[in-house]
């Protein structure tokens, strides 16, 4: 058996300071790298860029009250849940999460891009996309715009197609006419606000999608509604599905929440507590997904269908 020295190294207090602080940069640079490294189809190894595709995606999801009319006053409340909630990669907000949700929007829309603004230093400081709608004025003009907000500033945007007529947002706001899809560390994501939910040919999967995001304010009374059409949209489009609603009252309804995030089963795997503000995460799991449209491919079956503009 070989001989094995017994001397002993004696560090000083400075010296194991500096030293755990180089364990700790080797260890992040570590997983930095072992994140970013894939296997090509010739079985190469290297290392993507940040367009390259990942396997999984942590989603949060935050049921928010909201302070009418008080951007200042809910950038802070959001910013205190996502401290709750570190290290995801995305961060989902409900529909008007700055101002509550509103029909007549003079006043109460943003004119000067405050919120879109404080989306972009959140998603830079954080290192994750930042979600959510807010009522924007532009040209004279009124949107229920829901934005998509990337580290680095990348901005993409849907207009809220289906104004919701009974409560009377047609009659300020101007409809969006383009459906939008986003790619975000390898999911690929529908953009959709609240009334949206009611029209599923509108959210059919054209194979052009992995995930749906609905930003809700949807009121206690028609609670059950919310509940299974999120469902549906996540089985009939064989998808994960995000919805986030409010909680508290506005100067019109009450809302209760009803947060979750349901897999392409129609399973509900997160899911907020009710009435109350809270927020939970999921992993959305592409090579869960791709495993069960391979096997049960209920998309390559669908009827055609096709929105006409009259």
């Amino acid at each position: 058996m070989p001989f094995l020295s017994s001397r002993i190294v004696v560090l000083t207090t400075h010296q194991l300071l500096l030293y755990d602080l180089l364990l700790r940069i080797i260890h992040h640079q570590l997983i930095l790298i072992i994140k970013n490294l894939a296997v090509d189809e010739k079985g190469c190894i290297f290392v993507r860029n940040s367009n390259t595709i990942f396997k999984s995606m942590k989603t949060v999801i935050l049921q928010q009250d909201i302070s009418w009319g008080n951007p200042v006053e809910n950038h802070h409340r959001c910013e205190t849940a996502f401290a709750r909630q570190p290290e995801a990669d995305l961060y989902v907000l409900p529909e008007m999460f700055s101002t509550g949700f509103c029909t007549n929007p003079k006043g109460i829309a943003e004119a000067n891009n405050a919120s879109l603004e404080w989306m972009k230093q959140q998603a830079n400081l954080r290192n994750a996309a930042i979600a959510g709608s807010v009522a924007t004025e532009m040209d004279g003009q009124f949107y229920n715009r829901f934005y998509f907000v990337k580290p680095g500033g990348e901005v993409t945007y849907y207009d809220k197609k289906h104004l919701f007529t009974y409560g009377g947002e047609h009659l300020h706001f101007t409809p969006g006419e383009k459906r939008v899809v986003v790619e975000w560390r390898g999911v690929r994501i529908l953009l959709e606000v609240c009334y949206d939910l009611r029209f599923p040919i509108w959210a059919r999967n054209r194979g052009d999608y992995d995930m749906i995001l609905y930003v809700a304010s949807w009121p206690t009374p028609r609670i059950e509604a919310w509940n299974a059409l999120l469902i549906a949209r996540a089985i009939e489009n064989q998808c994960y599905v995000a919805g986030v609603n409010r909680v508290g009252i506005d100067p019109s309804c009450e809302y209760c929440g009803g947060s979750v995030i349901i897999d392409p089963y129609g399973k509900t795997i997160a899911a907020c507590q009710h009435g109350k503000v809270s927020e939970v995460s999921a992993t959305i799991d592409m090579e869960k997904l791709e495993l069960f449209r391979k096997k049960f491919p209920v998309l390559n079956d669908a009827d055609s269908a096709n929105i006409i503009k009259e």
